[in-house]
């Protein structure tokens, strides 16, 4: 039980800077963005197919990062130039990334086991890679956090807040909303070439249900520890992340569920990390509502026996 655990933490800060691309479009940008299960897969394709090639790992994962902020782009441009509503701008891009993401590979899954990549030599022991992996997102996540701050990543807050009013102030939303999303799917594409890397194999299908993954990375996070600031918000997403992945993890050992109810047990979280805040928010709206007419009844008639 113990191992699985370790290995689900190893997992999750993996898939923690796939959460950080969500968390860009859909909490700051506010834009929903579908390209993430096609950028993913472009990630670890472009990984794997020029680790097979005989290039260094480390440049395999940076182009994987350069073609996630391509596929990004692409999305940015049909919104923003191409006036396609951002939804439909991201099933396109996701359905078009599957053809380019065979065309890249050269056929539908890459195998790269045996082969020497950035994580097969801090696999084990776990402990290792969990702390090696550990340092690393929180140095990407505190560069982001810096990036926020900037003129540049105020002004991309401010367009997922209210567009409208940052427009007027004579900033550029279109170029804003392309940066984001283009950085959205770098990180996305990225965390794909890790996963890549750690499996020892690239498929064009890996990218599948992504999305879903990373907005319960999103919620759980920001249910449990808020998103008072960009720190605690990203870091909420990071935590978010392994949460979810030792939640899964605990729920696949019980008999109840099989490994095929992986996408069950995704949604069924994602369900109760979105039902349990709503309903305690109307609980307690209920309560003080309930205190407020008691104290207005108890001003109206302060004792039973009074006069009217």
């Amino acid at each position: 039980m113990i191992e699985s655990i370790y290995g689900a933490v190893a997992l999750g800060l993996l898939y923690a800077l796939m959460a950080l691309g969500v968390y860009i479009t859909f909490r700051i940008l506010d834009f929903p963005d579908l390209t993430v299960d096609g950028s993913f897969a472009t990630g670890g394709g472009i990984a794997a197919i020029m680790i097979s090639m005989g290039y260094h790992p480390a440049l395999a994962t940076l182009a994987a990062f350069g073609g996630g902020l391509l596929a990004g782009v692409c999305t940015g441009l049909l919104h923003t130039k191409g006036k396609v509503n951002g939804l439909l701008a991201g099933i396109l891009m996701m359905i078009a990334l599957h053809s380019i993401n065979i065309r890249i590979m050269g056929r539908p899954n890459v195998s790269i086991v045996n082969t020497d990549t950035l994580i097969s030599s801090i696999v084990k022991p776990v402990g290792l890679f969990i702390l090696i992996m550990g340092i690393a997102v929180l140095l990407i996540k505190l560069l982001l956090d810096a990036f926020l701050h900037t003129d540049l990543g105020l002004a991309l807050r401010a367009t997922g807040d209210n567009e409208r009013m940052i427009r007027s102030f004579g900033a550029n939303t279109d170029g804003t909303k392309i940066l984001g999303v283009s950085l959205s799917n770098g990180l996305v594409a990225l965390s794909g070439a890790l996963i890549a890397q750690q499996g020892g194999f690239a498929d064009v299908t890996m990218g599948v249900g992504m999305i879903v993954i990373g907005l319960a990375s999103v919620i759980i996070g920001e249910a449990i520890f808020g998103a008072r600031s960009v720190f605690m918000a990203t870091l909420a997403v990071v935590i978010g992340a392994i949460i979810y992945r030792i939640v899964i993890a605990i729920a696949l050992r019980v008999e109840l569920f099989e490994a095929s109810d992986l996408k069950l047990v995704t949604a069924l979280i994602v369900i109760f990390a979105l039902v349990v805040p709503y309903v305690r928010r109307v609980m307690k709206q209920r309560s003080v509502a309930k205190k407020r007419s008691e104290e207005l009844l108890a001003a109206i008639a302060p004792g039973k026996g009074g006069k009217a």
